[in-house]
């Protein structure tokens, strides 16, 4: 419990810095927090850690109070009922490198900002209500090039051809309403480990994808992609493939 009368270094869920005793880390899992996020969280300037993790009633919008935290590398505001949309203002938290906001009720569509995060090495927005198109930012990310987490969403439209010129090592597009081609994921030369497309509306000849040898898990089950399972798939040492529910042949 949180006793005004006790060194706040010592309270549940927070964590200090052994050198400064400023706390550095407020990680709330699995409570009965109700309400917004506090805005006085933005008064804890050295904070690093942000998680409010499991918390149904946790809900109104991300707060803006939040971009005060010039130290937060990590911000994971997940299986909660946080609602609107996702905030642009987040894109001035330049030192993240963790971003989870999913299994929430956010709407609105991807703020092409977040692509400035220049440490950022994972995007989770999966499981919201998000709409409107991947940003064409997200083939321009500025430093580290993220783990991209979409999946269950209301995402539409086709891919942005911007995503060929980055090396993802995972990309999660699953249960949208995406259109077209996205063979421009793939490549020889890229080290992509897991691709999940699964159950969108894509559409591009298979047989003319050129897969990496790193690929480990590839996904594509439910969309309307033709032509055949190309040789050079049968080269990749794949532990995972599902193509199931399209229009190949051969």
């Amino acid at each position: 419990s949180w006793k005004p009368e006790t060194d706040c270094c010592d309270w549940y869920c927070v964590t200090c810095d052994s050198t400064t005793n400023r706390i550095n880390s407020l990680t709330i899992f699995a409570g009965q927090v109700s309400g917004q996020i506090p805005t006085q969280v933005g008064d804890l300037p050295y904070l690093e850690t942000l998680e409010f993790h499991k918390q149904p009633n946790l809900t109104g919008p991300i707060q803006p109070s939040i971009v005060k935290l010039k130290s937060l590398k990590f911000l994971r505001l997940s299986w909660t009922n946080i609602s609107g949309s996702v905030p642009d203002f987040l894109s001035q938290l330049k030192n993240l490198t963790f971003l989870d906001l999913s299994f929430s009720n956010l709407t609105g569509s991807i703020p092409s900002s977040l692509s400035q995060l220049p440490n950022l090495d994972a995007l989770h927005l999966d499981r919201n209500k998000l709409t409107g198109h991947i940003p064409k930012s997200f083939g321009e990310f500025h430093g580290s090039v993220p783990d991209l987490y979409l999946s269950h969403n209301q995402l539409s439209g086709t891919l942005p051809t911007s995503l060929a010129k980055l090396n993802f090592s995972t990309i999660d597009f699953s249960r949208n309403k995406l259109e077209g081609d996205a063979s421009m994921i793939f490549g020889l030369n890229k080290t992509t480990q897991i691709v999940d497309l699964s159950r969108n509306l894509l559409e591009f000849n298979l047989s003319k994808v050129e897969f990496s040898k790193s690929l480990t898990s590839l996904d594509l089950n439910h969309n309307m992609i033709t032509g055949s399972i190309p040789v050079g798939l049968t080269q990749v040492d794949l532990q995972f493939l599902n193509v199931s529910y399209n229009r190949l042949c051969g």
